[in-house]
């Protein structure tokens, strides 16, 4: 990805785009501590991809066949990532430098990422490029994921995300993987509540991008775990964070689909909060809205197998 970035940040998730508290300013308790990522069992199935489309890039409907596999119970957290880092010592794209490209700004020339701004009247952009903004500082400097293990990891680029799930002997999904398991037999809701009208995702409620109302508890990201799981056993696969794939989304081209929408998405702008609702990620640029979680391929526990090792051993 080249580094000039202005047009890239306003295109990034476009659906992405809401006030979001200081991380510290969160009350809710963490929902679902885990020192490795719980694999749970996805069994194969066919099922009809796209449908329910409500935009171009989610059609047309096709029937896809997906063998079963084993997939992370929740997205991948700052401490599940933390661990990964300290035992290789791997730093994350965002704490690079990056190239040093005629005519970039000035902030570009420095290790940093994509951050969402509230819009004012000066300034209309919803994304700007932070210096100092990485995965343990995911609004910038200013900022800190102290006392936020089990929220999901942010600000990882796909090759960050593919260097984890490679440390831990296993990958990311495919989109196909991913729709399969988001859907789990069940019909897409237009807005993801319950018969009483509560939320069951974190997502943004009231008109964006005026003010989120957390009417779903949150008005950033969640800790993992906080929604029930859907009916194979998988937390968040709707809102959140949008979540990498291993799927190109353009023949070529570094840049890949990402799934699930985030707690920035509104049902008056974009509601992507679908399973069958796609965006298209830049393979080095991470944000604070956009994490992971990871899938093995092996025996399902009905076939002799074993719930597989959460982490590569070495």
């Amino acid at each position: 990805m080249k580094r000039l970035l202005l047009p890239v940040l306003l295109s990034v998730s476009a659906c992405s785009a809401a006030p979001q508290q200081d991380a510290l300013e969160q009350t809710a308790a963490a929902c679902t501590g885990l020192s490795e990522p719980a694999m749970v069992w996805i069994p194969g199935g066919r099922f009809i991809m796209g449908e329910q489309a409500r935009y171009p890039e989610e059609g047309p409907p096709r029937a896809v066949e997906v063998a079963g596999f084993w997939m992370s119970a929740t997205e991948v957290t700052n401490a599940q990532f933390a661990k990964f880092v300290a035992a290789t010592g791997y730093r994350t794209e965002a704490e690079r430098r990056p190239p040093q490209l005629a005519g970039a700004p000035p902030e570009m020339l420095q290790p940093g990422s994509a951050v969402f701004r509230v819009p004012t009247p000066d300034n209309g952009n919803w994304w700007g490029w932070v210096p100092g903004a990485n995965w343990r500082h995911p609004s910038g400097p200013h900022s800190t994921i102290a006392g936020r293990d089990n929220d999901p990891v942010v600000q990882v680029s796909w090759n960050d995300a593919r260097a984890y799930a490679k440390w831990a002997g296993l990958s990311l999904p495919s989109e196909e993987q991913w729709e399969f398991a988001a859907r789990a037999g069940a019909a897409a809701l237009p807005e993801p509540k319950d018969a009483s009208g509560k939320p069951t995702a974190n997502y943004y409620q009231g008109v964006f991008p005026a003010r989120d109302l957390g009417e779903d508890g949150f008005t950033g990201r969640a800790p993992v775990g906080c929604f029930a799981a859907n009916a194979f056993g998988l937390h968040d696969m709707i809102g959140n964070v949008w979540e990498w794939t291993i799927s190109a989304a353009r023949p070529g081209q570094p840049v890949n689909v990402i799934k699930g929408g985030s707690y920035l998405c509104a049902a008056n702008y974009c509601a992507r909060y679908r399973p069958a609702a796609r965006q298209f990620q830049e393979h080095d640029l991470g944000t604070d809205h956009i994490g992971f979680r990871v899938v093995r391929i092996s025996p399902g526990p009905g076939a002799g197998g074993k719930l597989p090792s959460d982490r590569k051993r070495s």
